[in-house]
């Protein structure tokens, strides 16, 4: 899973509306990471897809996607996964800190 995919999903762990997406994604990574309309546009449609996502309101032209069930558990899937990548540098790091 890409880093903006992971943002995504955790951004609509609160259905939003694309707009708000990218706010919040902002938000979450402290402006690390500032997603345009492109980017995001494809990864909705990409999410979608693949069940991850589901469209729960369409307001005219405004769309508000919300997790699935799939999409939860992906997102708890990579949380693992980065939380393991860290825990396995995280003695180097330390280590490399005090050398």
């Amino acid at each position: 899973m890409t880093e903006a995919m992971y943002y995504v999903l955790l951004a609509l762990c609160t259905p939003l509306h694309g707009y708000a997406i990218m706010g919040a994604i902002e938000e979450l990574s402290r402006g690390r990471v500032v997603m345009g309309p492109g980017t995001l546009y494809g990864i909705l449609s990409r999410m979608e897809k693949e069940k991850m996502i589901a469209l729960e309101e369409a307001d005219g032209r405004r769309k508000i996607y919300k997790l699935t069930s799939a999409g939860r558990e992906a997102l708890r899937q990579e949380y693992l996964r980065l939380k393991a990548m860290v825990a396995d540098g995280k003695t180097l790091v330390e280590e490399g800190d005090n050398g």
